[in-house]
């Protein structure tokens, strides 16, 4: 069981930073609850899925997923710095909140590595199901302590809230393609 908490810290910690990213925008309890509900969903959902689809998915993609959802939080990132810059002077970053379909592509892209997880747990003695469900409790926590870190950020850095919290999610992307998450 351990080793298992190992494995939810260690696959949670990148939900973590992308919470601090989401978070520097703002944070209301809907954005809690939506951000739990999709980190979640994809947390406890990827790693069955991994099982399911077995060994040659997994080995197939090995160290694609890595770079797979690394380059989709770089890409949300972009996205997010972007329209952020446009916006600039018309619309304040905290009144924008984040779009649904950026969570879920963030959710999704952070998720990915636990389709190859969900594999390997099958040559442990685990259960799926308790095994998702505590990876995907430990992200969850993790994401929540990450977005009132981000809030506090966010807070101090005003107006640039949103650009900071999208080069944030560009230097997390880019850090899960490089392997250092």
């Amino acid at each position: 069981m351990f080793a298992l908490v190992l494995v939810a810290v260690s696959v949670g910690l990148s939900n973590f930073a992308a919470a601090v990213a989401i978070g520097v925008s703002g944070v209301d309890a809907r954005t809690r609850f939506e951000v739990a509900v999709a980190f979640g969903v994809f947390e406890i959902g990827m790693p069955i899925v991994g099982l399911a689809l077995g060994h040659r998915l997994a080995h197939t993609l090995g160290d694609a997923a890595r770079w797979l959802g690394g380059g989709l939080l770089v890409a949300a990132g972009l996205y997010g710095l972007v329209t952020g810059l446009r916006r600039a002077g018309h619309e304040p970053a905290a009144a924008a909140g984040l779009s649904r379909g950026r969570l879920v592509v963030t959710a999704a892209a952070l998720s990915i590595d636990n389709l190859v997880v969900g594999f390997a747990l099958g040559a442990y003695r685990v259960s799926v199901l308790v095994a998702a469900m505590v990876i995907g409790l430990v992200s969850v926590g993790l994401s929540l302590v990450g977005l009132e870190l981000g809030a506090t950020i966010g807070a101090r850095t005003g107006d640039l809230a949103e650009a900071v919290g999208s080069v944030a999610l560009i230097g997390v992307g880019a850090a899960i393609a490089a392997g250092l998450i």
